[in-house]
């Protein structure tokens, strides 16, 4: 099965022969509006997302409905599951950045909201949560290739709310019977990235290049290392496990491929047809580490195969066109005073 094809989905018990019903939180976004495209194809999909009914239209007009709710509030919350199968909880705040300035932000749209997110689901009596987590749980690597069962630091208030909402998740499964299963995404890129918020390494460095612009290279080009996975191979496994994943376990999401930031300028050369020019900042090194998981408890669920990061990178290219907006947000690992606000100190972003 190629990783264009959508994996077949979980049997689930529906009552008079209807198509199954999906709903995907943050469907407006990166990851979720991709997620839409796939499972339009297997069920009938509701987008819950806080964003105007205006802005959902490009999505909608694919056949899916939309349900506008802030899952930080507890009854709109609950209001957005009803008649739903399956949910995929993909809102929340992805900004490492953000974190960092406004950690209420974070741990509100993060940890609180899929305490919400959990309670509804229990309420409409869903048949399977699946809550789409990061990496940046495990912190700074003890070991590589990453396995599930690595300690979990995070250094980020980004990476510890998304791990109190995991505990959130399996608590409703051990203490209520809520069947979940558990994504850790690696780092994503693919089309649909929003350049003013998101840091991932493929799409900054494409859209500095494209314009005739230095690519920034923060930390050690040749030590940080980093697995990329594609948004829609992304999508297909969040699919796989809801339909393969084993209820109450947690899953590497990535495709166990490994390269270093030098790597990566090497390929856009290669692929754009032209040399990189780099500029490297040494000085930030947070990030400087083998950031590349074990997928073999993906694979084993069936996963299509993901698609090379050069031909990603290829299709990324022909998306953006000569032009694309430049990215707009660097991505802090510690705040610092200065005149009284936080300033965000330049990094990578994980996301």
């Amino acid at each position: 099965m190629s990783n264009q094809e959508v994996v077949e989905h979980r049997q689930l018990a529906i009552p008079g022969g209807r198509r199954p019903c999906y709903a995907v939180t943050g469907g407006l976004g990166f990851v979720g509006s991709r997620l839409v495209r796939q499972l339009i194809a297997v069920g009938d999909v509701r987008i819950v997302d806080v964003l105007p009914e205006s802005a959902a239209v490009s999505v909608t007009e694919l056949g899916c409905s939309y349900h506008r709710a802030d899952l930080r509030r507890p009854e709109e919350a609950a209001a957005a599951f009803e008649g739903v199968d399956m949910v995929y909880h993909l809102a929340g705040n992805a900004s490492g950045t953000r974190s960092v300035t406004d950690p209420q932000f974070d741990f509100d749209t993060n940890a609180s909201a899929t305490l919400n997110v959990c309670a509804a689901a229990l309420t409409a009596s869903v048949q399977r949560l699946v809550f789409l987590s990061t990496a940046m749980v495990y912190g700074r690597p003890r070991y590589t290739p990453i396995g599930e069962d690595h300690a979990t630091d995070p250094f980020l208030p980004y990476g510890a709310s998304k791990l109190s909402a995991e505990h959130i998740v399996q608590s409703y499964h051990h203490s209520y019977g809520l069947d979940t299963v558990i994504g850790r995404a690696f780092t994503i890129y693919g089309p649909g990235e929003d350049p003013k918020t998101a840091g991932g390494e493929v799409g900054q460095y494409l859209r500095w290049h494209l314009n005739g612009r230095p690519v920034l290279v923060v930390g050690s080009p040749n030590d940080k290392t980093r697995d990329f996975i594609h948004v829609d191979d992304l999508a297909t496994a969040l699919i796989t496990l809801g339909s393969a994943g084993k209820s109450g376990e947690v899953y590497n999401l990535g495709t166990g491929g490994e390269y270093s930031m030098s790597d990566l300028v090497s390929m856009i050369a290669e692929v754009s047809g032209r040399e990189v020019e780099v500029a490297v900042d040494g000085t930030v090194t947070d990030d400087s580490y083998r950031h590349v998981p074990d997928v073999t408890k993906l694979q084993a669920l069936g996963v299509p195969a993901p698609r090379q990061l050069r031909e990603g990178i290829r299709q990324l290219i022909e998306e953006l066109g000569p032009n694309p907006e430049l990215p707009g947000l660097p991505t802090a690992f510690r705040a610092e005073k200065f005149n009284g606000q936080l300033a965000p100190v330049l990094a990578s972003a994980e996301q």
